[in-house]
């Protein structure tokens, strides 16, 4: 099933379950296209070459338009680099997946101001301006789908909202970002390092010239603030969301891994729990998105390649798991479709507009409780293990187990403590004396063991 949260914070259910009616309801809906890049060109390719279907696609905006043109697409399609062209048109629904903040924002906020609905798929700007935009979208009567913001064409979005509905959410983890997955699948299958693994990512086109965005955990913040604001309905901003970088996971890290039983992923992680504190009032919400050991029996550990998983977890149905290709032009591409139906079948048979849940406002920590995997890369000498257990003890830290690895060079010994469960705070803490010590030769790799 696919279904999508509109501007109303009511979904619109697209799927098989509909049948027939779809076509009945969402009949001549003309759509521009706002940007003509990988996903532009694929959703174009859907409306041009998809039966059954009363969507026409009337514009196309991009720069350079001239070298963009393509001779697939009906010679009535209209091509522009000038959004006024869009905004004077006869269109119904503008589809924007151009990407960026600017001028994207204010071309949206002009878009649902002139009286049409929006589709997109930009992640960040959803983030970063998704509750203004919405809000304005409700005021204008028109709608604002994302469910292409994230995990591409896996349907999250609209399973959160609609087939989750009857549930209380409590937690959403997964993995949200395909460059990294694919990166660390790479470094644990063929034992390579970090930065050879990179270079064959961006070789394949999994991963940009400039990685950052996916490598620091950006992105992924992105898309948990969406889904904490669905699923959670936590109105909580992206930059206060902890990001922490996969760069510094090496070959002999997914070795130790598995020793206990564990892979490494990039994992996206947001839990809603009641305020300790007897004095304050509300819930406190525990995210970040980071480089953690998962047990190899979690469906998190068996998702390889470029592709996206997310569990959401229920006060009453317990676990659900969402899968399947979360990036790569096709797959996005239904996606932003699935939403352009969804939105022409709303405007065709007058959904009501309905009240917006209440959103918490609930503090972000990345205070977790879990047990910890420190691995350190040193100087071999006696009595280092003695010199970190002091500090570990000092901090309130007790040890869990002590691995090293045989034949490795003395100069550059690579082992591995971990600790019993204990707040992500103590081992920071603990951190800031141990990496100062001598014997090191980098700073220890510190992960959380889910």
């Amino acid at each position: 099933m696919t279904s999508n949260l509109d501007s109303t914070g009511r979904s619109s259910a697209a799927g098989a379950q509909d049948g027939g009616r779809q076509d009945d309801c969402a009949q001549n809906c003309n759509v521009a296209l706002v940007g003509f890049g990988t996903v532009g060109s694929s959703v174009a390719r859907i409306l041009c070459e998809r039966s059954n279907t009363h969507l026409r696609l009337t514009h196309v905006l991009n720069r350079n338009v001239a070298r963009k043109k393509v001779d697939w697409l009906p010679s009535s399609v209209q091509w522009t680099e000038n959004i006024d062209d869009v905004l004077s048109s006869g269109v119904d629904v503008v589809v924007e997946v151009m990407g960026g903040l600017q001028p994207t924002e204010d071309w949206i906020r002009r878009v649902l101001a002139s009286g049409k609905s929006v589709v997109t798929a930009n992640k960040q700007l959803i983030a970063h301006c998704g509750p203004e935009l919405i809000a304005l979208a409700r005021q204008m009567k028109q709608q604002i789908q994302f469910g292409a913001s994230v995990a591409g064409g896996v349907p999250v979005i609209s399973g959160l909202h609609e087939g989750l509905a009857g549930d209380e959410l409590f937690k959403i983890c997964g993995i949200l970002n395909g460059t990294c997955n694919y990166i660390l699948s790479q470094i644990e299958t063929n034992g390579v390092p970090f930065a050879t693994a990179l270079r064959e990512a961006q070789k394949l086109g999994f991963a940009e010239a400039d990685p950052t965005e996916d490598i620091d955990g950006l992105d992924a913040r992105a898309k948990l603030a969406i889904l904490a604001r669905v699923g959670l309905h936590c109105d909580v901003k992206a930059t206060s969301i902890v990001a922490r970088s996969i760069s510094a996971i090496d070959a002999v890290d997914f070795q130790y891994a598995n020793q206990l039983g564990c892979t490494i992923r990039q994992i996206s992680w947001a839990e809603l729990r009641p305020e300790s504190n007897t004095k304050s009032k509300g819930d406190i919400l525990f995210a970040a998105v980071q480089p953690a050991l998962v047990e190899l029996s979690s469906p998190l550990a068996r998702v390889e390649g470029s592709k996206n998983l997310v569990v959401a977890t229920g006060t009453y149905g317990g676990e659900t798991v969402f899968g399947g290709h979360g990036a790569g032009g096709h797959p996005t591409a239904v996606a932003v479709v699935s939403d352009i139906l969804a939105v022409a079948r709303a405007r065709q048979c007058g959904t009501s507009y309905a009240a917006q849940p209440v959103e918490k406002t609930p503090a972000v920590t990345a205070d977790f409780t879990t047990k910890h995997y420190l691995r350190f890369l040193v100087k071999d000498r006696p009595g280092i293990i003695a010199s970190l257990a002091t500090i570990l003890s000092h901090c309130g830290i007790n040890i869990d187990s002590v691995l090293q690895k045989p034949g490795c060079p003395k100069p550059h010994l690579p082992f591995l403590i971990t600790l019993e469960e204990c707040k992500a705070s103590l081992v920071d803490q603990a951190l800031q004396q141990i990496n100062s010590l001598d014997f090191l030769v980098q700073p220890c790799l510190h992960l959380p063991i889910l």
